[in-house]
């Protein structure tokens, strides 16, 4: 069964969408990277040169096809690509998620007011030579902030920052609509890109596309839609992460089999791949590779369609997650690499409390609910991604749901067919879907209102925006992003994920860990991560 990139639906995935089926040409994108790329195509192959010269080759278990606009792409491969591309004016660490200067010479203090001033790095220039300034700042957050145009980084900037101002050509001044110092770390989400470049009409698809022109210790050199992306060390790179790679080329292999045969053997073509199934880990361990996981947002959800009977009662919802025996799911599908889901976020999270409502397996409890709404001789056709540990894990939801009576069918499929179905407003009854919100960061109020708000296509998805229960939550939800004191706001937040809980209208099942194989004689810095991709900022060669 194939692995899928997590492109999660966004305010913007129709834009993404668009796009989704019409990458194949890489002719298309070639001439807009002749500007920045003096070096020959690459393909599949490993790369040649020796010593430090020689190619880093990496495995992404995600497609490379997705939308490259920073502004609003999910995809996994994009996302992880972009972080070598870009930069913010703070990035994060890709484990602590500490913000750090990035394009900013320093992370401000006094975070308490309302007003945050950067001065840009001396010196910094985008890939094509030229200067980095503070018009380019005020063009991209200018396009975030603009309320005609749709971007998924709108949703994690909009309620909170007023406008970013040009001082002089490089300084700027961010103006917040009250005090919020989670923000700092969101700013890695806004990655500064070019105005000269992207201003002009059509680049904005062009990004999309794969065109992408940054400031970051890595420029792109070739773009080759569903089967690879290479890189090259931007020698006009004067920041704090300094590459250690002269060129890198990142492999989409999506399917389970070949991806870890890439990795392993006396012949191995790459020295990195993530998304290692579960079944392959003491063989490649076995054979002299590290092997390490990152447990963090990574989950299995379901999402009801409240709008199609009876899934619009709350106790069937409840029932239907009574039944899952996760115990079961967590050692036979996840191999122990998982969690029983005990609260919308998972338990390392800064934000975690155990939830007012936990679905431990309790069979009974979930036929007495289904009997308590008069519902009887349910049928279920589980809608579900393809991604191959939740195909491992449906198994179980079919037999623990069967198991109350309720007649189960299973119906995996490609992520994007799922969502397209989705967006097309087609009728469905469950969906079981992969998300983590990791990839935009820890911050609970970030993946709060990423999975949940009136506006939001995952509420427009479940029919449920609506409902007196949802208006009140999204009310409670907006108080406590505006909440000053950080103790007050973390219970504000816990309250209302209780409400979340009980109401289950799109809730995890179980949280589970993404494992990454690497081999350590050839490569060393390298840190797992806890959400799909890899970070090479701080590996080197061994």
């Amino acid at each position: 069964m194939r692995d899928v990139t997590p492109d999660v639906p966004v305010t913007a995935r129709r834009t993404v969408l668009k796009y989704s089926g019409a990458l194949g040409a890489a002719a298309a994108l070639s001439s807009s990277l002749a500007a920045c790329s003096s070096g020959p195509e690459s393909t599949n192959d490993t790369g040649g040169g020796s010593g430090q010269d020689r190619t880093l080759t990496a495995v992404i278990g995600y497609g490379n096809d997705g939308s490259w606009d920073p502004t609003q792409t999910a995809s996994a491969f994009c996302m992880a690509a972009n972080h070598h591309i870009y930069e913010g004016l703070l990035d994060t660490d890709p484990i602590s998620r500490e913000p750090y200067a990035a394009l900013a010479t320093q992370v401000p203090k006094g975070l308490r007011g309302t007003s945050w001033k950067f001065t840009l790095r001396e010196g910094a220039t985008f890939h094509d030579g030229h200067p980095v300034t503070a018009d380019d700042v005020v063009f991209v957050f200018d396009r975030i902030l603009d309320p005609d145009t749709q971007t998924l980084a709108k949703g994690f900037f909009a309620s909170w920052l007023r406008e970013v101002r040009k001082v002089d050509e490089r300084n700027v001044e961010l103006v917040l609509k009250f005090p919020f110092p989670e923000g700092l770390s969101r700013l890695t989400l806004a990655k500064i890109m070019p105005r000269h470049i992207f201003s002009r009409p059509g680049a904005w698809d062009d990004a999309i596309k794969g065109k992408a022109v940054g400031s970051g210790p890595y420029r792109q050199t070739a773009h080759h839609p569903k089967s690879n992306t290479t890189f090259e060390a931007f020698a006009g790179y004067n920041g704090p992460r300094r590459p250690a790679f002269k060129r890198m080329n990142w492999l989409t292999i999506v399917d389970a089999a070949p991806r870890v045969a890439k990795i392993s053997g006396t012949g191995a073509g790459a020295q990195i791949a993530d998304n290692i199934p579960y079944a392959n880990i003491a063989r490649l361990r076995s054979g002299g590779l590290t092997v390490e996981g990152g447990a963090g947002m990574n989950n299995l959800f379901l999402m009801f369609n409240t709008r199609h009977k009876p899934f619009d009662d709350v106790r069937v919802r409840q029932a239907l997650h009574y039944a899952i025996d996760t115990g079961k799911m967590v050692e036979v599908a996840l191999k122990g690499h998982g969690r029983p889901s005990s609260s919308f976020l998972n338990e390392a999270n800064p934000g975690y409390r155990r939830a007012g409502t936990v679905y431990d397996h309790d069979p009974d409890k979930a036929k007495r609910l289904l009997k308590e709404a008069g519902v009887s001789g349910l049928r279920i056709d589980i809608l579900a991604v393809n991604v191959s540990w939740i195909v491992d894990c449906l198994p179980t939801i079919k037999a623990s749901w069967d198991a109350i009576g309720v007649e189960t069918t299973l119906s995996p499929q490609e992520t994007t067919a799922v969502f397209t179905k989705m967006d097309q407003k087609q009728d469905y009854q469950v969906v079981a879907a992969a998300s983590n919100p990791n990839q935009f960061g820890l911050d609970a109020d970030l993946i709060m209102h990423y999975n949940y708000g009136p506006q939001n296509l995952w509420m427009q998805y479940t029919r449920w925006a609506d409902d007196p229960v949802a208006k009140k939550l999204f009310k409670d939800m907006d108080q406590a992003t505006r909440e000053p004191d950080p103790d007050r706001k973390k219970t504000m937040i816990q309250d209302y994920i209780d409400i979340v809980a009980e109401q289950a209208v799109l809730y995890p099942v179980v949280h589970n860990e993404l494992m990454t194989a690497w081999n350590p004689k050839r490569i060393t810095g390298i840190r797992a991560q806890p959400y799909p991709g890899i970070n090479l900022l701080q590996a080197k060669w061994a």
